[in-house]
């Protein structure tokens, strides 16, 4: 199961019709660099409002990646929402420049009147938070 999956089983509970398209990027461990293996959308994904979920940001390469695609596809970054929950520092600072057309929603954006969890993801995602 890739990260943003693990959300998304919520997301159809509450959701039931909503069309959903899948991006698998993969950040290179040595240089960071995020590559795009698979990107498969609705057709008329430039027409929509998307939710880009993606619960856990280390650097914020692959989400900085997957708004390119979702660009590249016709869709304008206002209507691009991204849900996140947790963030390195690094991440958290990394997106907001890069983002600032799209609408974010996470507990470390200042706007949101919450603190940034000090969880240090994996690569893969393999640290879970508070377990030691």
């Amino acid at each position: 199961m890739r990260r943003g999956e693990a959300m998304e089983q919520g997301l159809r509970d509450c959701c039931r019709s909503i069309r959903i398209g899948k991006i698998l990027i993969q950040s290179d461990e040595e240089t960071q660099r995020a590559k795009v293996y698979y990107a498969k959308f609705p057709p008329d994904i430039y027409r929509r409002k998307v939710l880009l979920m993606y619960p856990i940001l280390s650097t914020g390469n692959t989400v900085i990646e997957a708004v390119k695609v979702l660009v590249e596809h016709g869709v304008q970054p206002s209507v691009i929402i991204l849900l996140s929950l947790f963030s390195t520092p690094h991440g958290k600072l990394g997106l907001l420049p890069s983002l600032e057309r799209c609408q974010i929603y996470h507990p470390g954006i200042p706007f949101l009147m919450t603190d940034v969890h000090p969880v240090l993801p994996t690569h893969s995602g393999r640290k879970y938070v508070r377990t030691d």
